[in-house]
């Protein structure tokens, strides 16, 4: 049997050829995107695993002896848009551990840089950067550790007394070499939990999409396939006979699509690094495939494959007579919408009864939640189709809506396959939009204007802890330093926050300052009308769901005057500047030049580096996301369209013949494609824009905002589009069912 499964799949003519050549493209395109999405998954592990070393300090290691012990202090510093990892560090004894990359040490006054760093330090001036690390470059920074090729990494020495001093030094034994498990990471790809969402949602948005490509590829040509099988059974081959011809010929087109997917995967493969998975990009050899990648896709899509044949001979091996004569399927059921209103209940009950405690638990709720949405839809989908199409049958006054109602009814299932990617991409493309136009909104509003942007606060240690060593305070702010700071070149005003007193007025306060100085830095607030001084909240807004709303706050007095407001310590220092680049840098480079080690100026309506580069990261992978979808979604598309064109050949050359003109064959096509494409995206609008809100909600305290016109002109357009596509086979179509096809049937 096998043999004649050979002989009835390549040799049965051209239409038999044509049928394999078809569905060999369709799992090699599948494969294709299945191998890039594998690849980019490898090149993700690979950046953090080049990068683990960055949070040495997050888990470290205690020293074993007294002669290897290293202290390390890790921070991240910002020029305009980019963060810079800085790590500080002091060798404690002769046998210190080395950071990868480096070959030794520096000393006191020494460092080494990444090569963009250098490349950065070298083209910038000065005093807008390379003044912020005084000392000399001894070397460059090796790229074994680095994350990207364009990673700002510095490592800078200084003496173990000076050092260890510094507010969150840690002493450790060894550099950490495999991903930490925490939030506060600094590895500019991601780390522990972090990078476990990122890769959670990218398989989540690109292989379930994928896969189920692979799976709609396996069953091109159903109907054709139906008739073939059942005609077979009728003149007296047994069920196993049946089923072990439709595996060969599942497995032939299986195999050489898996090959074609594979040469697809490596011809394309060099184009592939300029893709920005997480905003950095990729190193030579990152986009590599594991030998378990190769395994399972070699094995399991022509397996996949036969499976699908498998499933699809229900009919044929049950029934062959109601094949041939052409007998409605049994119509889908309501029960296929359970997994998805499954999906929205585990994210609405995590809204409601609040977020995992657990990092394991919270990746768990993103994994089933949107597990669940995503196949609930591809289940749920013909059902909607059944339940469209009856009430377009029953509302039909003229032929063609007739026509297609009754022809959706026949078959809801290969009707919804058609669009079935169209409408995962829809999903993934507005629950990924409607978070990130929400988190856009929500830091916008966290803005104070013009003034906001173009002022920096250096909040000291005892500003952000409350168990800030003596050591670390800064008692003053001598009126030297002052001058220096106002004078630098787009510096407008300088505020110095002081720390708060016991008898402030505010429970939650912040620090202390002089009104003749809040004046000129609006940016953290106003005095109220004849105040001296005033006792200022929490002013910057550096947190994720959280508003400060400062610039428009008026504070409360508090009944100190400023003489002994000058005699309190200094919790921060504010800058305003004109709001240029470079007035900004020269402000940061200045702060940090006064008062190392205080962690630097960040700007009062932004986040900080290390979330701003998440969040960077974030959207640079929702980007890709997004637009692997549309492709994935536009390969369906044609996929199906091929497909489509093959099943309607015998149907409409009939109906031809019984003089029914090519313009309502048209009509009838275009509301076969356009009934289930509008109801079923509509529900997964829905869908992933309530599952958007929900997460936001949950996870991060946000408030869900409806995306801008620019989300809604491009469903439009892509739903405007697959129509356009559809309506480009009418020439094909017309050809395809003339009157000799009638007669060859």
């Amino acid at each position: 049997m096998i043999r004649l499964g050979l002989r009835l799949t390549l040799g049965s003519g051209r239409e038999a050829a044509l049928r394999v050549l078809v569905t060999a493209a369709a799992v090699a395109l599948g494969v294709g995107l299945l191998l890039a999405a594998l690849a980019g998954v490898n090149g993700l592990h690979a950046q953090t695993d080049r990068g683990a070393w960055l949070d040495t300090s997050a888990q470290a290691s205690r020293a074993t002896s007294t002669s290897d012990r290293l202290w390390w202090l890790s921070s991240t510093d910002q020029f305009g848009t980019q963060a810079i990892d800085q790590v500080d560090v002091a060798a404690a004894g002769p046998k210190a551990p080395v950071p990868p990359g480096i070959p030794h040490l520096p000393g006191p006054g020494e460092y080494y840089a990444s090569p963009a760093l250098t490349t950065l330090l070298q083209s910038e001036p000065a005093n807008e950067l390379r003044d912020r690390y005084p000392g000399r470059q001894i070397g460059t920074i090796g790229a074994g550790a680095l994350p990207s090729p364009n990673s700002l990494i510095i490592v800078i020495g200084h003496t173990a007394r000076q050092l260890s001093q510094v507010p969150g030094v840690v002493e450790v034994g060894s550099i950490q070499r495999t991903p930490s498990n925490c939030y506060a990471c600094q590895n500019t790809v991601g780390s522990g939990p972090v990078l476990q969402f990122i890769l959670a949602g990218g398989a989540v948005a690109l292989l379930l999409p994928v896969l189920i490509l692979i799976a709609t590829a396996s069953r091109l040509s159903a109907a054709r396939r139906e008739e073939r099988f059942a005609a077979m059974r009728l003149v007296g081959a047994t069920p196993r006979q049946i089923s072990l011809v439709s595996a060969v010929e599942a497995a032939v087109a299986g195999i050489a699509g898996v090959a074609v997917g594979f040469a697809l995967f490596f011809a394309f493969r060099p184009l592939l690094y300029h893709v920005p998975f997480t905003g950095a990009p990729l190193a030579a050899g990152d986009l590599s495939l594991h030998w378990i990648d190769i395994v399972l896709t070699v094995i399991a899509v022509p397996v996949a494959a036969v499976v699908s044949a498998r499933l699809a001979l229900r009919r044929v091996l049950i029934s062959p007579l109601g094949v041939t004569r052409r007998s409605s399927s049994r119509p889908p059921r309501i029960v296929r919408i359970i997994p998805l209103l499954a999906g929205v209940a585990v994210l609405a009950y995590f809204d409601s009864a609040g977020k995992p405690g657990s990092n394991g638990g919270q990746l768990l709720e993103l994994l089933v939640g949107f597990v669940l949405l995503v196949v609930g839809l591809v289940l749920a989908g013909p059902w909607f189709t059944t339940a469209g199409s009856r009430l377009l049958v029953k509302r039909a006054n003229r032929p063609a809506t007739l026509i297609a109602g009754r022809r959706l009814l026949d078959n809801p299932k290969a009707a919804f396959r058609f669009i079935s990617g169209l409408v995962i991409a829809l999903f993934v493309t507005s629950a990924l939009i409607g978070a990130l136009s929400s988190i856009a909104a929500d830091a916008s509003t966290s803005s104070g204007g013009s003034a906001g942007q173009g002022t920096l606060a250096d909040p000291f240690c005892s500003f952000s802890t409350s168990n800030c060593p003596a050591s670390a305070q800064v008692p003053s702010v001598s009126n030297q330093v002052l001058a220096e700071l106002r004078t630098t070149p787009g510096v407008r005003a300088v505020t110095v926050v002081h720390q708060s007193s016991s008898q402030g007025p505010l429970r939650n306060s912040f620090g202390l300052v002089a009104c003749d100085q809040l004046a000129k830095t609006p940016a953290i607030g106003k005095c109220a009308p004849g105040a001296t001084v005033a006792d200022i909240g929490y002013f910057l807004s550096n947190l994720l769901g959280h508003n400060s709303n400062a610039s428009s706050t008026v504070w409360p007095s508090a009944r100190l005057s400023a003489a002994d407001l000058a005699r309190l310590p200094v919790d921060a220092i504010v800058v305003a500047s004109n709001g240029s680049s470079s007035a900004i840098e020269r402000a940061r480079t200045a702060l940090e030049r006064t008062f190392p080690f205080q962690g630097g100026g960040v700007a009062v309506d932004a986040f900080d580096p290390s979330t701003e580069r998440l969040l960077a990261m974030i959207q640079d992978m929702t980007d890709v996301v997004i637009v692997a979808s549309l492709i994935i979604a536009a390969c369906s598309l044609a996929v199906n369209i091929a497909a489509g064109l093959g099943e309607r050949k015998r149907p409409f050359s009939l109906l031809r013949l019984t003089g029914v003109p090519t313009a309502l064959l048209h009509r009838v096509v275009a509301l076969e494609s356009a009934l289930p494409l509008f109801l079923v995206a509509a529900v997964s609008i829905v869908v992933g824009l309530v599952s958007a809100a929900l997460y936001l909600h949950s996870q991060v305290g946000i408030a869900f905002r409806t995306p801008g016109m620019a989300y809604w002109a491009t469903v439009l357009g892509g739903l405007a589009a697959s129509l356009a596509i559809i309506a480009s086979t009418f020439p094909l179509l017309n050809r395809m069912t003339g009157p000799e096809v009638a007669r060859n049937e």
